[in-house]
This record gives C-alpha cells, structure tokens and sequence, in this order.
C-alpha cells in the first residue's frame, strides 16, 4: 500500500518542492492551503505523515495539531514554521507533533525525516539494538551518525548527501538529483564539489567500519548498498 503524506502549506512556492521531492518517492502526496481542510481530510482519509505549517491563513496550526489528535488521528505530524524560538518547539510537541523543522530547510533533510517518522510510527524495527556493529544509523532530528554506537563526525553536506542515499537505500541517486536537493538548483559551481564530498564521506565511513558502501554508477550517479540487518 501507498503510503500518504498530507502537506499542509498556503504558499504554493514552499508546498511544491515539498510535493515533488515526496512524490519522487513514491509517497501519495496531497496538498492542502488551509488548516479546516487539512482537518476534513485527515478524518475521511487516513494518512501515515502531515507535515503541517503553522503559519496558515484560517487558524494557527497549532491549533490545527490538537485538533487533529483530539479526532484521534494516530499518524505521524511534523510541523514546519518560520518560527524558530525554543518556546515554539516545545508548545508544538506539546499539542502532539512527533517531529518539528525550522524554514528553511534542505529537502534532503525533510526527505530523511518522513522517512525516520515512517520507521518510528510504523512499529517497524529501527532502534539501536536492532544494529548491528557496523552497521549505519542515522539520527535525523539530531543531524548525527553512527557506525554501531559510534558516532561519525560529518559535515553538514556530508550528512544532507548521506540521508538522500540512506532514503533511496539499493537505488540509484543521480548526480543532478543530489546537487538539486543538497547544493540547491540554483547551484552554479562544478559538480566536482559532490565527488570530493562523496570521497569525503566514503573515506569517514570506512574508517569507522560502517558496512554499507556508497558505490558510483559511472555516468549516472550513486547509490547506498548494503541495508542493516536485525541481530
């Protein structure tokens, strides 16, 4: 089964990066302008992930949260604001978000956190215990690493290029892609700037035994192989 994330976003030029990228995914996306519609969605549809706003034009998305909850929606809700003062955070979580991001943000990063929710709500194995030494974890909402329980120190686009890899893990991420969602499509530069950041990466990844490998697939682009397995 397909599954379905709700964006809730009244600004078409932050709602359709959101909807591409998911939909690159192969998520079924819906995208809602206004909290009362997100509202009557929810409750006719079920849903795996909203990522919610809360700057909307009829009510604060806060408001739009526990709402949600209160009609006993039990998927995952990430909220995303311009917002970015600790007190906020905390409020949100409060009326029942599992997960918050501050605009901006990389779609890469976004990408990686649907897919932590997913494997946190969905009950699936995904904890500590369940790698093994060598194996790869990736704490999203802390932008850390870890090769079993050590953590592996990573850059900011070093981690962003990871998580796109680690999301699309045994698949082929193409170079425009990865420059897309971490270097941004307005990036200028040489692509040559995503080769050192691969070998970079590879190179602290192996020296710490991480098992998976990021392998080139010349001409196209790169891909993470080799998934964790349970103990």
């Amino acid at each position: 089964m397909t599954t379905r994330v709700v964006i809730v976003e009244d600004e078409e030029d932050i709602a359709f990066p959101l909807v591409r990228t998911l939909e690159r995914e192969g998520y079924d996306v819906q995208w809602l302008d206004s909290g009362q519609k997100a509202l009557e969605d929810v409750a006719a549809t079920p849903a795996e992930v909203v990522i919610l706003d809360l700057g909307l034009p009829d009510m604060d998305g806060l408001e739009v949260c526990r709402k949600m909850r209160d009609q006993g929606f039990e998927g995952a809700i990430m909220i995303v604001t311009a917002r970015a003062g600790e007190l906020d955070r905390v409020v949100g979580l409060d009326y029942g978000a599992d997960d918050y991001m501050s605009k901006p943000f990389g779609l890469a990063e976004l990408q990686a956190r649907v897919r932590a929710l997913l494997r946190r709500t969905s009950g699936g194995a995904g904890g500590e215990d369940a790698i093994p030494p060598g194996g790869l974890r990736i704490d999203v909402a802390a932008r850390r690493v870890f090769s079993g329980n050590d953590e592996v120190p990573l850059t900011g686009k070093e981690f962003e290029v990871l998580s796109v890899l680690a999301a699309n893990r045994d698949k082929v991420v193409s170079r425009d892609r990865l420059m897309a969602d971490v270097w941004d499509e307005n990036w200028y530069g040489s692509t040559k700037t995503l080769d050192v950041t691969i070998g970079r990466l590879r190179q602290k990844l192996e020296s710490v035994g991480v098992t998976e490998k990021v392998v080139a697939v010349r001409g196209v682009g790169f891909r993470l192989e080799g998934a964790p397995t349970a103990s």
